[in-house]
């Protein structure tokens, strides 16, 4: 008689208990944090890290993609170009990251920041980067122009983030073809006035470098870096590439100007991010290179 009436009981008591782990069960699962482009950054640093403790071949061999490019003066294969220099030790090369952005996919993102020769400060690089099929950051591009850069955060500062994009142009083939449009158009109307081509497309966070003035930043300082390229710029695209979710790529190309009746040519570096339904320029930089040698 006992157990009849403490079986319900225990039963009740067992059926509690089992019920636990499934309620615990169906508890949401914490949302992941939010993209940022630290990892980016911290490609950056070991590649600056081991800039200085392997020297700079070594350092760029180790961390540039098998399809990376340099400019030597012109586009050229970087693991080609940088495997024929010589294995003496070079200068003490240094940079460090002040502003990043990633793409929403994470596989695809770029660095900005300043540069020193021998611990002397001498201008403004640019990195893009691709996440290998292995989960290792590998850079597709990496260089920039002399600049004054003695006003520059430090190494030890904190980089500024560019937002991430919440639109998207498509699978990673449509977008680059998108982004190859966008930059086919730009370089269109930078032939007939610069200014008002690239004001048209530049985002106010962006940052424009090219002159031996620091990068420019904000909407109110663009027009003054645009206007040392002359009125006109004949642009050539040449290449680039996509992120995987379609919001961000990169391009890069000739370009050919003249001022004051001065013939000067050079390389074009920029990144773009897909916002709302247009590709809007994040980043330009042009690199000045000699002149064409003749005949």
């Amino acid at each position: 008689m006992i157990r009849a009436l403490l079986a319900p009981l225990l039963i009740g008591a067992l059926s509690l208990g089992l019920a636990l782990p499934a309620a615990a069960a169906k508890k949401p699962t914490p949302a992941p944090p939010p993209l940022t482009p630290a990892p980016v950054v911290a490609a950056e640093r070991a590649f600056a890290a081991d800039g200085v403790a392997l020297g700079i071949k070594q350092s760029f061999l180790q961390h540039m993609a098998d399809d990376a490019i340099v400019f030597q003066p012109d586009p050229v294969n970087a693991r080609e170009a940088i495997s024929a220099q010589s294995d003496r030790p070079g200068p003490k090369l240094e940079g460090w990251p002040v502003w990043a952005g990633i793409a929403a996919s994470g596989d695809f993102g770029f660095t900005t920041g300043p540069y020193a020769v021998d611990g002397a400060r001498r201008g403004h690089y640019v990195t893009t980067w691709k996440k290998q099929a292995d989960g290792a950051w590998k850079w597709l591009y990496d260089g920039g122009p002399g600049s004054t850069s003695r006003d520059a955060p430090g190494p030890d500062s904190t980089p500024g983030f560019l937002m991430v994009s919440r639109s998207s142009a498509g699978d990673e083939a449509t977008a680059f073809a998108s982004a190859q449009a966008a930059d086919a158009a730009l370089n269109a109307a930078a032939a007939e006035d610069l200014p008002a081509a690239f004001l048209a497309v530049l985002v106010c966070e962006a940052r424009v470098q090219g002159s031996p003035a620091a990068p420019a930043q904000g909407c109110a300082s663009f027009r003054n870096e645009l206007g040392g390229r002359g009125r006109k710029v004949t642009f050539a695209a040449l290449g680039g590439a996509a992120s995987s979710s379609g919001d961000m790529a990169w391009t890069y190309g000739d370009a050919d100007w003249s001022i004051a009746g001065k013939a000067f040519r050079g390389h074009y570096v920029r990144v773009w991010q897909y916002r709302g339904e247009a590709w809007k320029l994040v980043f330009d930089q042009i690199v000045p290179a000699p002149p064409r040698k003749k005949g």
